[in-house]
């Protein structure tokens, strides 16, 4: 899923789950001296937290190339910023017991294609952003007669850091691992709000993504009997799938940290090729940058950008609103239904499939999943997902309401793209008409701006545009505009007609620029291809008549047409390359999808189920072709973790070769190279329906291992010792201060003293505050000896005496899948959401999900003009404009609780509309107070004491247990309509799902029965 597409998605639909965190910042003296926050005490968001995670890479991206300021110089002042950016982080969330660092290792197979196709991209921009520069010098030289300044010349010319190097295996990442080794270290030994953390650091070398191996420590965690089910969990990262991961790990109290997308800065962005501030790349002139005091001292550092908190358990509570279907003959299970609503999301964008065509985010596609699963969930005789496993007779339901309306979604789409495309046009005519609405013009190409700044005059008048003015402008129309609609106005004469050889006017060429929006970026240094084709699109048109359209023109057209009849023909033709009546092609590639969804599912809820396997094809296949999932059988075999320099090689272009030894060079750049293939330097960009360049599909060859494997082992000879190192598998390290007297105590005397015991110690949740797993003793490691700071120039004091302590770290393991489940003993947040929040949600959902780019539902196979009911698509079901087959679709509770009478449970107390819940902090809701009212900005009435929700938290139907003592024990879970387990804890009040569909009453929850209610006040229907 896009990430700024996914969180303005779900922040818009579901306005409370975001709020702005609370930073306490130091105290400035007139002196200019500062009083440092103390991090010792409450924290100012109301709630104390436990447990920090950071997905690091998140955090070493904007370190090593920020976008509002100057980029680090040289690896150790990135070490630094990375040093200052996670103490900011710690000291906003206070964690209390355990902070764990994870950097990305070694990636699953089905990960490497997506970090192969950023990789290229990286090292394609940064070649020809090297190039804007060389073109920006030599102007320059030629305006000054051949002088440049020094200042001028270095900010110009200066090398920027490769992105690429963020990658397992690289020295970059060598230099990371000890760099936070020794931060972590330091920070115990020196600052008081760290010395009774453990801290769990797992580098680069340990394979696996950051944020799932963060999951899988807590789904370790949630196994031992002695873990705290309310433990209060943060995790910080950019992933929008931190989301989807926090939601599957079934842990109520679960907050996702990230820094504000929707922030807007006011300040200039940097320039790209000069660093400085104040203008873009587009208006850069090369200058040198101006100091600020006699040596530069009084810049201002660019404001702190804020951060925001997502609320899981908020989100939580909007889904059990919105996914609870009424009349169920079965019990509804919350944690069920939000796994498969985790499921349905899959379908709309993650980091292994490509997206189903007919879903966008930005089209509310979960939306329309939802409601073709609430539709069909009465019938389907339970949930899709249970514990990670897709039930794939239940997916094909979802997937034939799906085919039913891919025709429709598709016309809608384009129709809404001719909407905003007419709408433009109009705007554009009337400034044309009305000067006050135009905008100045600006002259932006080589030419002019050589005429207008002569050589003598030096080079102030000299921007980056007019030096890249050759495609700069063109670049912007084409990655603007939809290819289809550039090329048509071409045809129609609507781009500005001029005599041979004479300039169009900068204002007339803007004039046919669409706008771009926000979630777009620069089109600066994007493909030379995609340049090609621009500059074909933005050749005004000759006045003797339209040109025959160019092979960049024939590129750009979209041959598919998925608004037309018979586009599934046309899509399999024009991007897999296969015959029209083909159907078992199809069918194999909806095969691989499927398999494909059944390891994402497995990937987010248990782990990874085969480091091996990959999705084959660039383009995801239809709807309408799923068929016959039920006699499909997924099996996955676990397979073998490729090695640092293997997936270095796999995902690397020829141009960032310096990250990898030397010996491995040839394989990338000899044409003799058995390999040579898997490294093109030019590569088609497949638009595909989009408009901008990073939006499209990066047409390069799938890695074959086998082949590859053969090349890159006859090199392993060759390596020196520490490439070699380089290239293992590292362990996981947890470190502590002899402030955590129980544990350090504990572990030292194992390990250290002359009675030393056994090589792995398993550790006392009673003494390690609740931690479970093993220890073992680091060889040649020594404690209370000196801590030294591992770069060069210094930028860090060593300590003679080191009070923290290090050893390698196992999480706890079970042969016991993990449980969709809540755990017995949790106590669920004080609700957040009022009537007014639900009764918001649920006229969203009526006018997105079947709304939008569908067909209308029907009933008895006629169009249901009036409110939408509770209507489902049998198996059977149309696709690519058939008629639709199958049984005549059910029929059920077509209002989802409205106009029905209201249930109350027994042993409910009776429902008074003057009841309030208990003041913040009660100890029945398990929570401290809670954060302060977010700022209007989010669309949120806040999250505090004004809010006036009545009743308590979720009626499950569920069992509490605890997790398995032993390997015969099982866990009390509900399964559709059976009940497993023992006993039977339910929440105050809350969602149900049985025959009631109105709001009931609040209270202790009643026997186990079918109330569909929403704790609190009056009965609202």
């Amino acid at each position: 899923m896009g990430i700024p597409a996914a969180f303005r998605w779900l922040s818009n639909k579901y306005p409370k789950i975001i709020s702005p965190v609370i930073e306490e910042q130091p105290v400035k003296m007139d002196d200019g001296s500062e009083i440092p926050v103390d991090t010792t005490g409450p924290n100012p968001n109301g709630e104390e937290l436990d447990n920090l995670y950071l997905d690091m890479n998140g955090i070493v991206h904007p370190c090593s190339h920020p976008e509002d300021r100057p980029a680090p110089k040289d690896e150790e002042e990135m070490m630094l910023e990375v040093f200052r950016y996670t103490d900011r982080v710690v000291n906003m969330v206070r964690p209390r017991k355990l902070l764990m660092i994870a950097v990305d290792g070694v990636a699953p197979r089905a990960k490497m294609n997506q970090q192969r196709s950023r990789r290229f991209r990286s090292a394609q921009e940064a070649q020809e952003k090297e190039e804007d520069k060389q073109e920006l010098l030599k102007l320059l030289k030629q305006q000054n007669g051949g002088a440049v300044s020094d200042d001028s010349l270095e900010s110009v010319t200066k090398k920027a850091f490769d992105s690429n190097s963020i990658t397992p295996g690289t020295p970059f990442m060598d230099i990371l691992a000890a760099s936070l080794r020794y931060w972590c270290a330091y920070k115990l030994n020196t600052d008081p709000a760290w010395a009774r953390l453990k801290i769990v650091i797992s580098d680069a070398t340990v394979p696996g993504e950051g944020e799932h191996k963060i999951m899988n420590f807590v789904r370790s965690q949630r196994i031992s009997p002695d873990f705290d089910p309310n433990t209060r969990h943060v995790i910080y990262g950019l992933d929008a799938d931190l989301i989807m991961l926090g939601l599957a790990t079934h842990e109520p109290h679960f907050r996702v940290l990230r820094e504000d997308v929707f922030f807007q800065d006011s300040k200039a962005k940097m320039c790209k090729l000069c660093g400085q501030k104040g203008h873009e790349a587009r208006a850069c002139r090369g200058q040198a940058k101006e100091k600020v005091g006699e040596f530069d001292e009084q810049e201002k550092s660019p404001a702190l950008k804020p951060f925001i908190w997502l609320h899981v358990s908020v989100l939580r509570e909007y889904l059990a609103a919105e996914l609870n279907v009424p009349g169920l003959p079965f019990r509804f299970d919350l944690e069920r239904a939000i796994d498969d609503w985790v499921f349905m999301c899959c379908f709309v964008g993650n980091d292994f499939l490509p997206h189903l065509p007919a879903l966008e985010i930005r089209e509310n596609g979960i939306d329309t999943l939802t409601a073709i699963w609430k539709d069909n969930l009465p019938f389907m005789g339970g949930y899709v997902v249970k514990d990670g496993h897709v039930d794939l007779g239940r997916a094909q339901l979802i997937l034939n309401g799906l085919a039913k309306q891919e025709d429709a979604i598709f016309k809608r789409r384009k129709e809404t793209e001719d909407r905003r495309e007419a709408s433009f046009k109009r705007r554009k005519l009337q400034e044309e008409r009305n000067p006050r609405f135009a905008k100045p013009k600006q002259v932006d190409n080589a030419a002019a701006g050589l005429a207008l700044f002569p050589a003598a005059g030096g080079p102030n008048g000299i921007t980056h545009d007019m030096v890249v003015g050759r495609s700069s402008n063109m670049n912007a129309n084409t990655a603007n505009k939809s290819a289809a609609s550039a090329i048509r106005d071409q045809l129609k004469g609507l781009m500005p007609k001029t005599e041979p050889g004479q300039e169009v006017d900068a204002s007339e060429r803007a004039s046919q620029e669409v706008p771009s929006t926000p979630d777009q970026k620069s089109v600066l240094g994007k493909r030379k291809a995609e340049n090609a084709a621009a500059q074909a699109d933005s050749t005004p048109a000759s006045a003797t008549g339209p040109s025959t359209p160019s092979a960049a023109e024939e590129a750009a057209v979209d041959h598919v047409r998925m608004w037309e009849e018979g586009y599934a023909d046309r899509y399999y033709e024009q991007k897999f390359h296969v015959d029209r009546n083909d159907h078992e092609f199809r069918h194999k590639v909806a095969k691989a999808y499927v398999e494909g969804l059944s390891w994402v599912l497995l990937y987010y809820f248990q782990g990874c189920p085969s480091w091996e396997w990959y999705y084959p094809y660039h383009y995801a296949p239809f709807a309408a072709d799923f068929v016959d999932l039920d006699k499909m059988d997924v099996q996955f075999e676990k397979g073998r973790i490729s090695k640092p320099f293997e997936q270095l090689m796999s995902v690397m272009p020829a141009a960032s070769r310096n990250a990898l030894p030397e010996v491995f060079h040839d394989l990338m750049l000899n044409e003799d190279s058995e390999v040579i293939d898997f490294y093109p330097t030019e590569f088609e960009i497949d638009l595909n329906g989009k408009k901008m360049a990073w939006q499209g599909v990066a047409l390069l060859p799938f890695i074959e291992m086998p082949r590859l494997l053969a090349a890159v082992e006859k090199k392993y000879p060759l390596l020196s010792a520490a490439d070699q190192a380089r290239n293992g598998v590292g362990r996981d390290v947890l470190l502590l201060s002899d402030a955590h007297h129980e544990l350090y105590d504990e572990i030292t005397a194992s390990f250290y003293s002359k009675k030393q015991g056994a090589p792995t110690l398993k550790l006392n949740p009673r003494t390690s505050d609740g931690l479970a797993g093993n220890v073992e003793k680091i060889p040649d490691y020594l404690p209370h000896g000196e801590l030294v700071y591992p770069l060069e120039r210094g930028g860090m004091p060593n300590l003679d005496y080191d009070r923290s302590l290090r050893v390698w770290y196992t999480f706890p393991s079970s042969s016991h899948p993990h449980k969709s489940m809540l755990l017995r003993g949790v106590k669920l947040p004080a609700p957040a959401l009022d009537r007014n929040d639900i009764d918001t949600l649920k006229g969203k959902s009526n006018r997105s999900g079947r709304g939008y780019g569908g067909v209308p539902f029907q009933r008895g196979g006629h169009h249901d003009g009036g409110r939408r009911g509770n209507f489902s698509y049998a198996p059977g079901g149309g696709g690519h404009g058939r008629q639709d087959r199958g049984p005549p679709p059910y029929s059920g509770n077509g209002n989802y609780g409205h106009g029905q009478q209201t249930y109350q449970p027994s042993g409910s107390p009776p429902i008074q509309s003057s009841w309030h819940p208990p003041p913040p902090g009660h100890p029945g809701f398990g929570m401290g107070l809670p954060p302060p009212p977010p700022p209007a900005g989010y669309g949120n009435d806040g999250r505090g004491p004004s809010a006036s929700y009545r009743g308590g938290g979720y009626d499950q139907h569920q069992n509490y247990g605890p997790p398995p003592p032993g390997p015969n024990a099982s866990y009390g879970h509900a399964d559709g309509g059976q009940r497993g387990g023992r006993g039977g804890y339910q929440s105050r009040g809350g969602y149900g799902g049985g025959r009631g569909g109105g709001y009931g009453g609040g209270g202790g929850g009643g026997g186990g029965g079918s109330g569909g209610r929403y704790g609190g006040g009056r009965n609202y229907r």
